[in-house]
C-alpha cells in the first residue's frame, strides 16, 4: 500500500496550484477528481479533447492513482461516450482505476446493475478497473447493497470510502464483507454527527482498516481525502499532512 492525496483537498486553488500543493507535500501519487461541477478537470473536457488533457497532465510530472469521476449527462449513451474518452485518458496515463458514484439511493438495483455491466465493459477494454464508491447519498450508503452490487456485476470493484458508513444513514461499525471487493480506498475522519472532523476527533479506525485490507491482499493506494470546503471549521492542509504521516506511520 501507498499514500495518494485527492486533488479535492485543495479545491480552493487552481488546478495546477492544487497539484503542486500535492507534490510539495510528498504524496506519491494524485487521486484526480474529474467532475463536472468541481472546481478542476471536468469530463466534457476530456471528451471534448483528450490528447489536451493528456499533455497538460503530462506537463505536471505528477502520477495518478485513480481518476474519481463525477459525469452528470443524463442520456446513457452520452454519459457512455464521454466515460470511455475518461477512460481512455487514464489507458494513456496508466490510471488503473476509474471511479464513479452509483444511481442515488431508493433506485432500482437490477437497472443499476444492469447499466453497470455496460460500464465495466467499456472500462476494460481500455485496461483499467472501474470502482463505485461508497457515499450517503447512493445505493452504496448501504453496504448490503454495496456488496450485492459488486456481485451481480463481475469485474466491478469497491472505493472504500468509511465515513458514510459513520455519518450516513445507514451506520454500521462492521463493512467487513466489502473489503474482498475494495480496489481503492479514501480517508479522512470522520464523527457519527459530521462527515469530516479533524484527525483524531472522529471515529475512524485507520489501523483496523489497514489490517482488514491487508489480509485481503490490497496493494494499492490510500488516499487522504480531506476536503477543503468552502464552509469548512478547520484549515485543511495541516489534516492532510496529520493524516499522511499516520497512514504512512501504519503501511
Amino acid at each position: 500500500m501507498y499514500i495518494a492525496c485527492s486533488s479535492l483537498c485543495f479545491s480552493k486553488k487552481p488546478f495546477n496550484q492544487a497539484l503542486r500543493s500535492i507534490n510539495d507535500l510528498h504524496f506519491q501519487k494524485v487521486d484526480l477528481a474529474i467532475h463536472e461541477s468541481g472546481p478542476h478537470l471536468k469530463p466534457s473536457e476530456v471528451h471534448a479533447d483528450m490528447n489536451k488533457v493528456a499533455a497538460r497532465l503530462r506537463a505536471s510530472n505528477m502520477s495518478f492513482a485513480a481518476f474519481h469521476v463525477d459525469i452528470e449527462e443524463m442520456d446513457p449513451t452520452k454519459y457512455g461516450e464521454i466515460f470511455r474518452s475518461v477512460c481512455r485518458l487514464a489507458r494513456m496515463l496508466a490510471v488503473p482505476v476509474v471511479n464513479i458514484q452509483t444511481a442515488p439511493l431508493g433506485a432500482d438495483i437490477e437497472s443499476e446493475a444492469k447499466r453497470l455491466r455496460v460500464l465495466v465493459r467499456y472500462a476494460e477494454a481500455e485496461g483499467v478497473i472501474l470502482t463505485i464508491e461508497t457515499a450517503a447519498d447512493r445505493l452504496t450508503a448501504d453496504p448490503k447493497v454495496a456488496m450485492e452490487l459488486c456481485t451481480k456485476v463481475p469485474g466491478l470493484g469497491l472505493t472504500l470510502d468509511p465515513s458514510p458508513y459513520h455519518s450516513g444513514p445507514f451506520r454500521t461499525d462492521n463493512f467487513d464483507e466489502l473489503y474482498a471487493y475494495v480496489r481503492h480506498v479514501r480517508l479522512r475522519d470522520t464523527s457519527k454527527d459530521k462527515y469530516q472532523v479533524m484527525i483524531g476527533q472522529g471515529e475512524v479506525e485507520y489501523g483496523r482498516i489497514i489490517n482488514q485490507l491487508t489480509r485481503s491482499r490490497y496493494d494499492r493506494a490510500l488516499s487522504v481525502d480531506v476536503r477543503d470546503t468552502v464552509d469548512g471549521d478547520f484549515p485543511t492542509e495541516p489534516e492532510v499532512r496529520k493524516l499522511k504521516y499516520l497512514l504512512e506511520s501504519m503501511v
